[in-house]
């Protein structure tokens, strides 16, 4: 009987530096700093020049930073944002959250990324924002993105939820378009005890806006300029991030190792693997493999004691909530194949080769 190989595993992360997370955490508890304060500050300007931003603004998730990326582009109610229908559904949230519509636009069958031949169709009088996703740490295609935004004077957010150290041309993501909003989610390649998220860009203004609105739209204490919002990062989790941030590069290259083996070992096997465009340094989030009978390998790894995962199986735009906005079965047809036949393999920075190569021994059982 073999081993068991989790899908995910925080455990293994954190045992090997939990004396430097505990060292962090007391000294937050003896400062007392549980809002803000001195850690989540330092984390702000260590992430700032990690991700090559001269601003980043914390938040209390991913979810908080996109919210207020669409408010400080003055997105409301009557204004539309295209964006993918494959991704988590705190994209499209942001866009609702501020009484906007989300306008779905296909994606690419290699990349799964937003399609960019598609968004100049999409857009009308009405689209204020375009939402691209870095979609498992692959970079969008931005350049092309970023010249229909300019050409019809729209912004281009930047949703890196999962794409923390992503590189597109050799330039970090999150520095493309006007902000780049980061998840920092427990299961994220850089992921707090807890939840947390981001804001970057290089706008000083938009960056004080952010800051004022994630803290009840206060820049001065009880002087309130405009409505805003308790989004404020906890001074633990800014401890936290702190620590694991000195050791993202490490953790990232051993991520694009284990996607090197993976992509080794499963060549043979009549699967869609992924890969990165010529353009494109992934950040390697996920590996995810694509086959029809997703479901039939999907427990055949679980009968082999091998976990797995599937993101997402229900494209947005057939979602109950979004219903009302008229989408069917059919309208984003790449999309909803990439759904049925996509399937994530055990992918963490701990995962040992040894472990790699039975997964794909595994597969390739059940493929070959």
């Amino acid at each position: 009987m073999h081993d068991n190989i989790p899908y995910f595993s925080l455990s293994q992360q954190h045992s090997s530096l939990k004396k430097e997370l505990l060292a962090a955490l007391e000294k937050t508890l003896d400062q007392a700093s549980f809002c803000l304060g001195p850690e989540v500050e330092a984390f702000e300007r260590d992430f700032a020049q990690w991700s090559e931003s001269k601003y980043c603004v914390a938040f209390n998730s991913g979810t908080s930073a996109l919210h207020i990326a669409m408010l400080l582009h003055n997105v409301g109610p009557g204004d539309e944002v295209i964006t993918t229908p494959f991704t988590f559904a705190s994209t499209s949230w942001a866009i609702s959250y501020v009484g906007a519509t989300p306008v779905y636009v296909d994606i690419e069958p290699e990349t799964y990324q937003i399609d960019p031949a598609k968004i100049e169709a999409a857009i009308t009088s009405k689209t204020k924002a375009i939402l691209p996703v870095h979609l498992y740490g692959h970079p969008c295609d931005m350049d092309t993105i970023l010249k229909i935004g300019r050409k019809h004077g729209i912004p281009v957010v930047e949703d890196a939820a999962q794409a923390h150290g992503a590189r597109y041309k050799n330039q970090a993501v999150g520095t493309l378009g006007t902000q780049g909003c980061f998840s920092f989610y427990p299961t994220k390649n850089l992921g707090a005890c807890g939840e947390g998220g981001a804001l970057t860009t290089n706008d000083e203004a938009l960056a004080k806006r952010a800051i004022a609105l994630r803290n009840h739209g206060s820049y001065q204490r009880y002087h309130y300029e405009e409505v805003g919002y308790n989004y404020r990062m906890e001074g633990m989790q800014g401890a936290v991030l702190g620590v694991k941030l000195k050791h993202l590069t490490a953790l990232t290259e051993a991520r694009r190792k284990l996607a090197g083996l993976y992509t080794e070992g499963l060549k043979e096997c009549p699967l869609v693997l992924p890969r990165e465009q010529a353009w494109a340094q992934s950040a390697w989030h996920l590996y995810v493999i694509r086959h029809p009978q997703r479901d039939a390998l999907l427990q055949h790894l679980q009968e082999n004691n091998i976990g797995s995962a599937i993101h997402y199986p229900i494209p947005l735009h057939l979602q109950k909530c979004y219903e009302p906005l008229g989408y069917k079965c059919g309208d984003f047809p790449v999309a909803e194949q990439v759904a049925k036949e996509c399937l994530a393999l055990p992918f963490f920075p701990e995962l040992t080769p040894q472990q790699v190569s039975r997964v794909c021994e595994v597969l390739k059982k059940a493929l070959i």
